[in-house]
C-alpha cells in the first residue's frame, strides 16, 4: 500500500478531513525519506460506538498512504481516568476492545496484518518507563498537567492525582512506541502540546500530531460512551439503529451539529467515495453523490429531507455493523461482552461512596423513577443573542433565583425570535450535567413543547402569570419530594421520565396525566396539543 503514491500524495491522504496538524513539516520531511510511523490510542473504558468508525476510516487512509500504524489499547489510562475501568475488569476490557476494533477494521476492509496492536501495560510498567514518569513529574507543573487533561480526563469536584499523571503517560507513549506522529481527536490538543513542550526536556524528539474533528453525536453534541441517547452501539440491532436515528437531531436545512450529516462526511465518503440517497420518485428519486459538499449543499437548501438522509445513513450503517454483529454472536464473545461490562447491579453493591438511608432524590430511593427528582424551576430570560459559533443556536442568560443567572444554549432560533424570548418567563431543568454546545457550557435545559412534522413546531412552556424566577415546578402528587443535586447521566433519569411528559388536549403540561404545577397554577403551552416535552 502506498508504493505508487508520491510523498505529496501520501501527505494529502494522511491529512484529509483532519481538523489540525501540528508539525506538518516534520511529516513531509519523513515522507521524503521513508514511511511515516503513526500511533492511535484508545482508553479501554466504555463500549466503543459508531463514532469509532471515524478514526478507523483515518487508519485506513494511513495504511493506503503506506504508514506503519500502531493501535494502543491504553488499559492503564482507562484506570487513571478517575477509575473509569475498575482494576479487576482491565484485562477483560482490553480483550473486548481488541475484538471489537479488529471487527470494525475488517468490516471496512482494512488488512489487520498491516497493523501492530499493543497493550499499554505491556511496556508502561517497565523500569525505564516508570523512571521516565518520575522524571517527567519533576518537570511538569500541576497547572500544566491539569490543563492538558481538561478536555479528556473526567472532571470531578475532587480530582484524583491519577488524572494529573494521565497526560504525561500519553506523551511518553510517543517515545516508547517509537513513532513519528500521534493521531487523535482535537479534544486531545492540550495533551499533544504538553508532549511537544516536555519530551525534548527528557532528551526525546518532538513528534507531529494529527487531529480529527470531534464528530457530533445524535443529540447534536459529542458522541459519548456514557451518554446512551447520543450514540449507536456497535452491537445495536437494526431496530435499535432505526429508533436512535429517528430521534437524532437533524433539522431541515441545518448543517451545524448534525451528527447524521457528519457520519456521511467523516465515515461513509472516506470509505466508499460516494453516498447514495434513497427516496420516493415523486421527491426526486434516488441519487448518488460523488462529493460530500454536494450532499451538504442540497441538505442546506432543503433538497434532501432529514427522513431520507436518516434512512440512507441507516442502510449504510447497518452494512458496516452486520459483520460485527455476526462475529459477536459467538458464545465466547457474548461471554466476553457480559464479563467486561457486567450489569451495574453486579458491580455496584455499596462500597465506598455509596449512599445509605435517605439520599437526595425521591424519598431516599436513588433508583426510584419519580418526577420529584427533577429540579424544574421558573426562569426569566434577561438576555438573548445568537451563539457566536452557531447560527442555529441561541445563547441566553436566565434568572432562576440564584445569585448569578445561568447560561443556557438552546436550539430555538428556527422557532422563536429573539424579541419573543427577551424578558419571557420560561421553565428550566436545572440539575442536568452541564454540556458544552459549540464551545459554550449550557448550565440548564430550556423546556419546550414540540410536534414533529413538516415543519417541526416548537414552543417554550409557559408558567402561570405572576410566577417568579426560582419557583419550583412539581407534578401533582409529588409536591414534597426533593430533587437530585445532579442527575446521574449514566442512570438516564431524565430520559426515562421525559418519555411520559406530554401536552394534553387542553394545552396543559402533564406527566402520566398528572399536571405540572407551581404554587400559582398549571404549566401550559400556547397551541401544541398532544405535543412532547423536552
Amino acid at each position: 500500500m502506498g508504493e505508487q503514491l508520491s510523498p505529496e500524495e501520501k501527505f494529502s491522504l494522511i491529512t484529509r478531513n483532519l481538523q489540525e496538524v501540528l508539525g506538518e513539516e516534520k511529516v513531509k520531511q519523513v515522507l521524503q525519506e521513508r514511511e511515516l510511523k503513526v500511533y492511535w490510542g484508545t482508553a479501554t473504558t466504555g463500549k466503543p460506538h459508531v463514532a469509532y468508525f471515524v478514526p478507523m476510516s483515518k487508519i485506513a487512509d494511513f495504511l493506503r498512504a503506506g504508514c506503519e500504524v500502531t493501535v494502543l489499547f491504553a488499559d492503564l489510562h482507562a484506570y487513571l481516568d478517575n477509575m473509569k475501568a475498575p482494576w479487576e475488569l482491565l484485562e477483560l476490557r482490553v480483550k473486548y476492545y481488541e475484538q471489537v476494533i479488529k471487527a470494525m477494521l475488517e468490516s471496512i476492509g482494512v488488512p489487520l496484518e498491516k497493523l501492530r496492536f499493543i497493550k499499554g501495560t505491556d511496556f508502561q510498567l517497565s523500569r525505564e518507563y516508570t523512571l521516565d514518569v518520575y522524571r517527567l513529574s519533576s518537570m511538569v507543573t500541576e497547572h500544566d498537567a491539569k490543563k492538558a487533561g481538561a478536555e479528556v480526563v473526567k472532571q470531578v469536584e475532587h480530582p484524583l492525582l491519577s488524572g494529573l499523571l494521565y497526560p504525561g503517560l500519553q506523551a511518553l507513549d510517543e517515545e516508547y512506541l517509537k513513532v513519528d506522529a500521534q493521531f487523535g481527536g482535537v479534544d486531545q490538543r492540550k495533551i499533544f502540546t504538553l508532549a511537544e513542550k516536555y519530551l525534548p526536556s527528557l532528551g526525546y524528539a518532538k513528534r507531529a500530531h494529527l487531529m480529527n474533528p470531534m464528530v457530533p453525536g445524535l443529540t447534536g453534541v459529542k458522541m459519548s460512551s456514557s451518554e446512551e441517547e447520543s450514540k449507536i452501539d456497535l452491537l445495536d440491532s437494526k431496530e435499535d439503529v432505526k429508533k436512535k436515528l429517528k430521534k437524532a437531531f437533524c433539522e431541515p436545512g441545518n448543517i451545524q451539529n448534525n451528527g447524521v450529516l457528519s457520519f456521511v462526511k467523516y465515515v461513509l465518503f472516506p470509505l466508499r467515495g460516494e453516498f447514495s440517497i434513497k427516496r420516493d420518485p415523486k421527491w426526486g428519486g434516488d441519487r448518488i453523490y460523488a462529493v460530500f459538499e454536494e450532499v451538504e449543499k442540497d441538505f442546506a437548501a432543503e433538497l434532501i429531507h432529514p427522513g431520507d438522509l436518516k434512512a440512507s445513513v441507516e442502510a449504510a450503517l447497518n452494512e458496516l455493523l452486520e459483520p460485527i454483529r455476526k462475529k459477536f454472536q459467538s458464545p465466547e464473545l457474548r461471554k466476553l461482552t457480559n464479563s467486561a461490562y457486567p450489569s451495574s447491579s453486579k458491580t455496584k453493591t455499596g462500597g465506598k461512596g455509596a449512599k445509605a438511608g435517605g439520599g437526595g432524590g425521591g424519598g431516599g430511593e436513588d433508583d426510584e423513577l419519580v418526577p420529584s427528582r427533577l429540579d424544574i424551576r421558573v426562569g426569566k430570560v434577561i438576555s438573548v443573542e445568537k451563539h457566536p459559533d452557531a447560527d442555529s443556536l441561541y445563547l441566553e442568560k436566565i434568572d432562576v433565583g440564584e445569585p448569578e443567572p445561568r447560561t443556557v444554549v438552546s436550539g430555538l432560533v428556527a422557532y422563536v425570535s429573539q424579541e419573543e424570548l427577551q424578558d419571557r418567563t420560561v421553565l428550566l431543568l436545572c440539575n442536568l450535567k452541564p454540556q458544552k454546545m459549540r464551545g459554550i457550557e449550557s448550565q440548564a435545559m430550556l423546556l419546550c413543547a414540540s410536534i414533529e412534522g413538516e415543519p417541526r413546531r416548537v414552543e417554550p412552556l409557559d408558567p402561570p402569570e405572576g410566577s417568579s424566577p426560582g419557583e419550583r415546578v412539581f407534578v401533582e402528587g409529588w409536591e414534597s419530594g426533593n430533587p437530585d443535586d445532579r442527575l446521574n447521566p449514566k442512570k438516564k433519569v431524565w430520559e426515562k421520565l421525559q418519555v411520559d411528559l406530554k401536552i394534553s388536549d387542553e394545552c396543559v403540561a402533564q406527566w402520566k396525566d398528572r399536571k405540572l404545577m407551581t404554587k400559582l397554577g398549571q404549566i401550559t403551552c400556547k397551541t401544541l396539543k398532544g405535543g412532547n416535552i423536552s
